[in-house]
């Protein structure tokens, strides 16, 4: 008798929760990011320029959390999941990047 997976086809095993539970992880620490980034430009008195970085950090934040969302329903189907397209990837790197670069500029104004 030949499993799935010695078969050529797919395991399903645990890899979709595993990458389930870590698209949650990285939703969990951007917005802890957001917060704390936001924290830090009331600390010291928010300008115009921090405003503006703050928005930066949420265009990231909500950016980042709806190409993991939308990630998260792909992986909860049955069979074989679906491939994450190139515009979705280079999505999230723009979200890290606007993510970080406007959390540099919260704390250093």
């Amino acid at each position: 008798m030949t499993t799935s997976a010695a078969a050529g086809g797919r395991d399903p095993g645990l890899q979709p929760e595993r990458t389930r539970l870590a698209w949650r992880r990285t939703t969990l620490a951007a917005t802890v990011v957001a917060v704390l980034a936001g924290k830090a430009g009331l600390a010291g008195g928010a300008s115009g320029g921090c405003a503006g970085c703050g928005g930066r950090v949420l265009c990231g934040v909500g950016g980042g959390v709806v190409v993991a969302h939308r990630r998260i329903r792909g992986l909860a189907g049955v069979g074989e999941p679906e491939r994450l397209s190139l515009r979705f990837a280079v999505g999230v790197v723009l979200c890290v990047l606007v993510t970080v670069g406007g959390g540099m500029g919260v704390v250093l104004r």
